[in-house]
């Protein structure tokens, strides 16, 4: 795993990065939450965030992502690759300082590759300014929307405008103070043969009339304030169709080219809280002395830990072959490999925070160390963009198809 001297300048650059704001400031950033929460309003970014956004852009730490795009930092999937590692290692705090978390990130790249310029005007170019937030409307709760044909939400055309009907949840980011569009997907053509065309991408302004959030979503217990996840209705929303990404029909299409994207982000991310959660098992593990000798002493304790290593670095070489495929033959073509790393990483990190955790006694599930709230993210990432059953079926076809004659 050679990377470039940029790179390498990088990681250096984003490693001090971390160890002087991010690391010191978690402690901080949480209790500015929990202080705008006894305020009323846990939603509200907190100030240590927008200090150190303001520093991340100074330093040239920002928009480390999009890979296809001159208003990026000009490095590929592979090159992001161990930098969105470092970040990940501070899942719910790093990331957006850098302005390359989730759901903006990929948000950003479906309106360079599919938005047409006064599109980008107005919603791109302030996401890339980390001037505003978005989120993306998906998922609903009344159909089984790991399969993307099932959505109900409906658009129809009137007059110049389209009119939105429909529910959605865990949209991710609505409920963010900055949060300031959606891209929501729906059906503008229910009755078309083809069940790949009846879906439509259209940017909603969250301020439009007759959009409401009506819920807060936990993981866990977590609300992931100030991001938090949403249930959010749409009642006679009306939006121009000049809104409309692409064309109509499309829907289905941008979906399959974001999603591929956001995968392996995410996994990225989830392989840097995996490494930190095996160097705080294994620093217990060295101070801790139940029955009179250390926990590293036990065969149990080292044979987690090895296993630890093994499963890490075994994910992380997926993730980078996705990411390596991904830049010279194209997602499409990678999609086999952007399935097997969206089932390998998240299980992955599952099992080494469990231990991790398993370490640290009761300690590892209560608030005083990272590794629950990371546990419920990693859980989380087994439904996030695709279960792992739908992942390990495409993953299944695909190595029938070889066989095939």
């Amino acid at each position: 795993m050679e990377f470039s001297p940029k790179v390498k300048e990088l990681q250096e650059r984003l490693n001090k990065f971390m160890d002087t704001y991010i690391y010191p400031n978690e402690a901080l950033f949480h209790h500015q939450i929990e202080e705008n929460r006894l305020a009323g309003n846990p939603w509200r970014t907190p100030a240590i965030m927008k200090e150190l956004k303001e520093k991340a852009k100074a330093e040239g730490l920002w928009n480390l992502f999009l890979p296809e795009s001159s208003l990026g930092a000009g490095l590929s999937n592979y090159e992001y690759a161990p930098l969105c590692e470092i970040m990940g290692r501070s899942t719910h705090f790093a990331p957006e300082v850098f302005n390359c978390s989730a759901p903006d990130t990929g948000n950003m790249e479906t309106l360079v590759r599919y938005a047409n310029e006064e599109q980008k005007e107005k919603w791109l170019m302030p996401l890339l300014s980390g001037e505003i937030r978005s989120a993306f409307a998906m998922t609903e709760p009344a159909v089984a929307s790991s399969d993307a044909t099932n959505i109900e939400a409906d658009i129809k055309k009137d007059g110049t405008d389209y009119v939105i009907n429909g529910r959605k949840w865990w949209t991710s980011g609505a409920l963010h103070e900055d949060c300031k569009v959606l891209i929501f997907m729906g059906k503008t053509d229910p009755e078309n043969p083809d069940k790949y065309r009846q879906q439509s991408m259209i940017l909603v302004p969250l301020d439009t009339p007759g959009v409401k959030v009506e819920r807060a979503l936990t993981v866990f217990g977590y609300d992931h304030a100030p991001h938090g996840h949403a249930e959010v209705s749409f009642t006679n929303v009306r939006v121009p169709q000049s809104n409309v990404l692409l064309g109509e029909g499309r829907g289905f299409e941008i979906a399959q080219g974001r999603l591929g994207p956001g995968r392996i982000h995410h996994c990225m991310r989830v392989i840097g809280v995996a490494e930190r959660a095996l160097e705080l098992m294994c620093r217990r593990a060295l101070e801790r002395k139940p029955f009179g000798r250390p926990l590293a002493d036990q065969g149990v304790t080292r044979e987690r830990i090895a296993s630890a290593r093994i499963m890490i670095d075994q994910a992380r070489l997926l993730v980078l072959n996705a990411a390596h495929m991904m830049d010279t033959v194209g997602n499409k073509v990678a999609k086999k490999e952007i399935a097997m790393i969206k089932v390998a990483a998240p299980s992955m990190a599952c099992q080494v925070i469990d231990w991790a955790m398993q370490a640290h006694g009761g300690a590892g599930v209560s608030q005083d160390f990272f590794l629950a709230a990371a546990y419920a993210s990693a859980r989380t990432l087994r439904f996030a963009d695709g279960p792992d059953e739908v992942h390990r079926n495409q993953i299944g076809k695909l190595e029938l198809a070889k066989y095939k004659v």
